[in-house]
């Protein structure tokens, strides 16, 4: 079992910058890919970033592309999210989640984008970005 806490939303100017952290419980989450989703009012949820279990490899969006970063300390059981150059269009309530697993031998954009692939979530944190 795997409990993930989000911390680090908030308000923000549209150009600024927050750091998205998603603290793990649990002695197994460095054997676990992370990601970020978010989603917005009357949206469908949507996949942000993931990086591998080593932190080896990380998947972004096109629309944070460049602009957010994702990265773990594995020995703090943390991942962290974080977002610069922040738009309106970023705003929304960013979940991380665990996947992948050991003994899932998925791999590829596909499978770290997709929710499916994801066994734990945290509830989520507010991201309010003002123009």
């Amino acid at each position: 079992q795997v409990q993930l806490v989000e911390s680090g939303g908030g308000l923000v100017q549209a150009g600024g910058s927050l750091r998205l952290s998603c603290a793990a419980s649990g002695r197994t989450f460095s054997r676990y890919a992370m990601g970020w989703f978010r989603q917005a009012p009357g949206k469908e949820r949507e996949f942000v970033a993931a990086i591998s279990w080593d932190g080896g490899v990380t998947y972004f969006d096109d629309s944070v592309k460049g602009r957010f970063t994702i990265s773990r300390d594995n020995v703090k059981n943390t991942v962290y999210l974080q977002m610069n150059s922040l738009k309106s269009q970023d705003m929304a309530v960013y979940s991380c989640a665990a996947g992948l697993g050991p003994g899932n031998y998925c791999s590829g954009y596909g499978c770290y984008a997709g929710p499916l692939s994801y066994d734990y979530w945290g509830q989520g944190t507010q991201v309010t970005v003002s123009s």
